[in-house]
Formats: structure tokens, C-alpha cells, sequence
């Protein structure tokens, strides 16, 4: 059995996994939130709270790990853990669980979330374009099959942007509306930078993955658009919804879950921010992500991150296990 840990700025996850078959089979996934990244951008730190949950969460997780024969492990930190001065102390806190974390560039992370996505599809000659807007980054790849054609990582998220400009809400509604289109419009600057380098290579299909997506296409679904579909036509009719859920601090949308309700606000500035940049009507939500990607790279080649930002080819046979 094989386990992947990714310690992303939002959320820990833990994807234990066999090999069965001629290919992998997903035997556990865990999620928490943690919020490692809370704070990070303003700070340069790991807050002491956000600190503890992540421990606490890795805690966890070491013990669930322990209840599976593990032939191997990879555990990755991204955004967070990128940017923090006190990363190295939370690595060591890491060890001494048992637990070895590696930190990867934002364009590492962004082709670990390519090969994931593409093992979650059909294979084509289709060029895709893949989004995985985290919690402090935002990874960009348009490709073909397992050939990269852009390959970009952006410093936005959703706990970033909500630390940025949604720590404290104004009452009036005017003001609020207005601070929600301040943060779209900050958004759609920090995506305009790639905006070339993205619109280069023309793609017929779009994908985004990760809790963001996950979470507004939920909710869009429950707004009686298509299952696993985000439209800029149903994010902009959100908008109202947004704008009221915000202002009331007992309502919740349907589809909502009550623990992303505070990454509402930033979530839905910088995916609109986004689509409005690279003029896209749609997108599918993938239900794959670093992770799986992780585990498809890690049968590979092992833990060794020495050929990512190579060529690296994510197809895998059975003789190469």
C-alpha cells in the first residue's frame, strides 16, 4: 500500500492507496481543513493556531497510516510552507510524528495537479486546460495528453485573498457589494500577468479542481444549474446569494457546506475573476487533483522529486511498479 499527504495552504489531505490490477486502487482519502496558509501572506508566518491544527491534523493521520501495511509514503508541502519563515520548525514538528515533508515550487505543485486531473479523464488529443486555485496559489496548465504546453503558479487564493480583503465585513450592503468587486478586480490583475503565456495555446476544454471549484459548483447545482458544471452565466446570478450569505451570519447556502462558508466571498472573486480574464464561459469540475497526482508519480519514480519541472511523462505500466 502506498499513502500521499498533501499539506496544502487550506486543507490536509490523506490518500492511502494499492496497487491492484494494472492500476491503482483508492483504498481511504481523509480531508481536514486546517488553514495552514491563515495569515501567511500578511505576516511571513504560521500563526501559532493554524501551527497546532496542522500538527494536530498530521497527528492523525500518522495514526491512521499506522493502521495500514505502508510500503512507501510522500508527503508535500505547497503554498504555505513555501512562503513561512518558521516552515522549518514545523517540518521538524513533522519528523518527530515520523512523518518526512518535502516543500515543492508552486511549478512543481502545478505538475503534480496535471498529471492528477489527466488520470481522472479518458486519454485524448483534446487540449485541456487545467485550474487548481488553492488556498495561497493558484496552478495554471494548459496541456495535450502529457505534454505541458503552459505551466504557471500564481500567488492568489482562497484563504489568501479572504485574509487580504475579507477579514472584517462591512454592514452595509453598497460597501459590501463594492468590496466584493475590489477583490474580482485584484484577482483578475494577478491573472491578466499570465494571460499570454495561458492564451498561447488554444484548449476545447477546461477543468478546475481542488475545494474552491468543488464548493461552487455545489452550490451552483443547487441553484439548478448542471452537476459538476460551473458557468460564468451562474457565478455572476450567484452574486446576490454570495453578497447575502455574507451579510447574515445564520444563513447558508444550499450546497454550502457551514465550515467553507468564510471562503464564500473569496472564492467566488477569484474564480470570477479568473474566467472573466481568460473569457471562459465554462468549466468541469475535476474531482482529482495533486494528490492523485502524487500517487501516479510516486509509483513512477518514488519520492524523488529530481524529474519534476523536467520532461516528465505521467503515464504509468504495470512492468514500471
Amino acid at each position: 500500500m502506498y499513502a500521499c499527504i498533501d499539506l496544502g495552504s487550506n486543507s490536509f489531505h490523506l490518500l492511502i492507496a494499492r496497487w491492484q490490477d494494472g492500476e491503482t486502487r483508492i483504498v481511504e482519502r481523509f480531508s481536514n481543513i486546517v488553514q495552514l496558509g491563515e495569515g501567511v501572506p500578511l505576516t511571513g508566518e504560521i500563526s501559532p493556531a493554524a501551527f497546532e491544527r496542522g500538527i494536530d491534523c498530521l497527528r492523525e493521520f500518522a495514526e491512521v497510516m499506522s493502521q495500514y501495511p505502508i510500503q512507501q509514503y510522500w508527503a508535500l508541502g505547497t503554498n504555505a510552507l513555501r512562503l513561512a519563515r518558521n516552515a522549518p520548525e514545523f517540518l521538524s514538528r513533522a519528523l518527530d510524528l515520523g512523518l518526512e515533508v518535502s516543500v515543492i515550487s508552486g511549478i512543481q505543485e502545478a505538475i503534480l495537479v496535471y498529471a492528477g486531473v489527466l488520470s481522472g479523464l479518458p486519454r485524448s488529443d483534446t487540449t485541456r486546460f487545467v485550474i487548481d486555485i488553492g488556498g495561497g496559489s493558484t496552478e495554471l496548465i494548459v496541456g495535450r495528453q502529457d505534454k505541458r504546453l503552459s505551466t504557471q503558479s500564481l500567488a492568489i487564493g482562497c484563504v489568501s485573498w479572504r485574509d487580504r480583503y475579507f477579514a472584517s465585513l462591512p454592514s452595509d450592503a453598497v460597501a459590501l457589494e463594492a468590496l466584493l468587486d475590489h477583490a474580482t478586480d485584484e484577482a483578475i490583475k494577478v491573472f491578466a500577468a499570465a494571460k499570454h503565456e495561458v492564451l498561447r495555446s488554444p484548449w476545447s476544454e477546461v477543468y478546475a479542481s481542488s475545494g474552491t471549484a468543488k464548493m461552487l459548483a455545489a452550490v451552483c447545482q443547487q441553484k439548478g444549474y448542471t452537476e459538476g458544471e460551473i458557468t460564468l452565466e451562474a457565478l455572476e446570478a450567484l452574486k446576490s446569494d454570495v453578497l447575502e450569505c455574507a451579510s447574515d451570519s445564520a444563513m447558508l447556502l444550499p450546497g454550502l457546506k457551514d465550515r467553507r462558508k468564510d471562503l464564500l466571498m473569496p472564492g467566488w472573486a477569484v474564480l470570477t475573476g479568473m474566467m472573466r480574464t481568460y473569457s471562459l464561459d465554462s468549466l468541469r469540475f475535476s474531482s482529482t487533483a495533486l494528490r492523485e497526482g502524487m500517487l501516479d508519480y510516486m509509483m513512477r519514480n518514488g519520492t524523488d522529486t529530481a524529474l519534476l519541472g523536467k520532461d516528465w511523462l505521467p503515464e504509468i505500466s504495470q512492468t514500471e511498479l
